[in-house]
């Protein structure tokens, strides 16, 4: 009159080993891996991006000419707030910068060059290199500000 439990239990086959349990194949995809790939890349960029912009740091005057539409890296001299030189970020001193200058530029005397210098830097060493640079030959001599930010 009594009953087992095996009997009522359906087995599919009855070759089971018993409390293994029968799983089939996993169709999802586990994100745990790729989120923490992506997380750390996200922060070696974050750190890195800093550091892209390189540069001579210079404090420019504003004014409230637009920006230019530039294809191409430009020559570019800096003149920082002691008043050393630099030629696409690179110091260099004002005897050889027009030697520099020749090497750097691709397109010869009609080369475009662009005179950053810090507003605190004297005038006269402004101009003392601008003369140098156009007297070299080189006549499109521009100087780059900072846009009014009113």
């Amino acid at each position: 009159m009594g009953m087992s439990a095996a009997a009522g239990r359906k087995t599919g086959g009855g070759r089971r080993r018993r409390g293994a349990p029968r799983h089939s194949a996993m169709a999802d995809i586990n994100m745990t891996p790729f989120i923490d790939v992506m997380l750390v890349l996200l922060i070696i960029f974050m750190v890195a991006a800093p550091l892209l912009a390189t540069g001579v740091a210079v404090d420019l005057p504003q004014t409230k000419a637009g920006p230019l539409n530039i294809d191409q890296k430009p020559l570019s001299i800096a003149v920082d707030e002691k008043g050393q030189l630099f030629l696409m970020d690179q110091p260099v001193e004002l005897d050889k910068l027009l030697d520099r200058l020749k090497e750097s530029a691709k397109a010869g005397f009609d080369e475009r060059i662009y005179m950053r210098a810090s507003k605190t830097v004297n005038y006269g060493r402004v101009a003392e290199v601008m003369s140098m640079v156009t007297t070299a030959g080189y006549k499109k001599v521009a100087l780059v500000t900072e846009s009014d930010k009113k």
